[in-house]
């Protein structure tokens, strides 16, 4: 993993941020994520991390510019134990969740809202 930029993606909170009826197909509405991700090519290394339903619609991918890692309980657990490990670069966690945003930000990362994703996908 790029030590130097790694964004981190809470999909759950990207997702429900639009109401698409991503409810009715989790899964589905996680493939169609990462793919949009995997289409963008962004500069940084990206972990997307994906909890409950979800989980089915992406098999986990630990090579490669997007990663997909499956959250064994609570996303957000997930989330800033990944924020956490990675503390030797600049970590940005996308999620609009303001309890995981501080978890995060005491490990060292910086957060952004859903939005800023979205507007670059």
């Amino acid at each position: 993993m790029d030590p130097e930029a790694l964004l981190l993606i809470d999909a759950a909170n990207v997702v429900g941020s639009r109401p698409t009826g991503w409810w009715r197909d989790r899964a589905g509405a996680a493939r169609d994520l990462v793919e949009r991700i995997d289409t963008a090519r962004l500069p940084e290394t990206v972990v997307v991390v994906l909890e409950g339903a979800a989980r089915t619609g992406v098999a986990e991918r630990a090579d490669g510019p997007v990663r997909v890692v499956h959250a064994p309980g609570e996303g957000d657990d997930t989330l800033v134990a990944i924020a956490a490990a990675a503390a030797d670069g600049t970590v940005t966690l996308v999620s609009a969740d303001r309890g995981l945003a501080e978890r995060v930000r005491r490990a060292g990362a910086e957060v952004v809202g859903p939005r800023w994703l979205l507007d670059r996908l």
